[in-house]
């Protein structure tokens, strides 16, 4: 991939981004020579991707950061600053589902209601849970790490959606929810900071295995799943995401030289969204 000029020596802060596709959008980044923070709460698991990233010959931080804690948030910031400079770039990667926010069946049925799981019987907790990791998660890193960007040319933030946010996926009902939340939002901030010229984008991610998501796609022998058949009947291009097929469209909305690009929620997904089933 074609080294990009503009990204050079910018300073990103990724959210999750020890994580499978954190871990790809933070490699992806340092290879163009920007200077990677790794915000993540398991702060061994970030200094070890910093670790390999610097012995590759490029720039990068581990950070202990909880996205849904501000004063963790601006501690890291305020470590950030001092060792890589101000933040051009942010990507709001942290995310992930609760089994206590998600329903067992697919649809409700009153005769069949014995030890399940139904919408009626959802744990505010874990609701509350999946809303505070994926909304609260991406809005209080965007108000810590984006007072960086004021008056400053070529910044950018990408937050992370779903296809769940486009068509809400079965039985996960507050991912679906919270994920069209992040889209929602996408759209206000980029309308909020147009003056200042910082573009707010969002990717949204078909399906990739996770270690989050893994058992629910996979059986231990690597077979799919009922439900991991099912979303490969529903993905055109019949496979799972790999990481590295992100890299693209991050660098793209990324790029500072995507200047007129703002306000957009771009779906990579095998073509799952286009696909109506018949």
């Amino acid at each position: 991939m074609d080294i990009i000029a503009g990204l050079k020596d910018k300073v990103v802060v990724i959210t999750g981004g020890a994580g499978v596709l954190g871990a790809g959008f933070t490699n992806a980044l340092a290879k163009q020579g920007a200077k990677v923070a790794i915000l993540g709460r398991d702060l061994v698991k970030a200094q070890k991707l910093a670790e390999e990233i610097n012995n590759a010959g490029a720039k990068a931080l581990g950070v202990s950061a909880d996205v849904c804690d501000e004063a963790s948030l601006r501690k890291a910031h305020a470590a950030i600053n001092e060792q890589l400079g101000l933040v051009d770039i942010l990507i709001n990667g942290a995310g992930g589902n609760h089994p206590k926010g998600t329903t067992a069946d697919v649809f409700f049925d009153r005769n069949n209601t014995s030890g399940l799981q139904t919408f009626f019987g959802l744990d505010t907790e874990g609701l509350r849970f999946v809303f505070d990791l994926n909304f609260i998660g991406t809005l209080l890193p965007t108000k810590v790490f984006a007072a960086d960007m004021i008056g400053r040319e070529g910044c950018s933030i990408l937050n992370i959606s779903s296809v769940s946010a486009f068509h809400p996926l079965t039985k996960v009902v507050a991912y679906s929810a919270a994920k069209a939340a992040i889209s929602n939002l996408t759209e206000w901030l980029s309308v909020y900071f147009a003056k200042e010229g910082i573009r707010v984008n969002a990717l949204s991610p078909g399906f990739f295995l996770t270690e989050q998501n893994r058992t629910l796609l996979t059986n231990e022998d690597g077979s799919l799943t009922e439900r991991g058949n099912k979303i490969l009947s529903q993905t055109p291009m019949g496979r799972f995401g790999q990481p590295n097929d992100l890299d693209s469209t991050l660098l793209w909305l990324c790029n500072p030289d995507s200047r007129f690009v703002t306000g957009i929620v771009v779906a990579v997904d095998g073509g799952f969204l286009a696909y109506s089933g018949v």
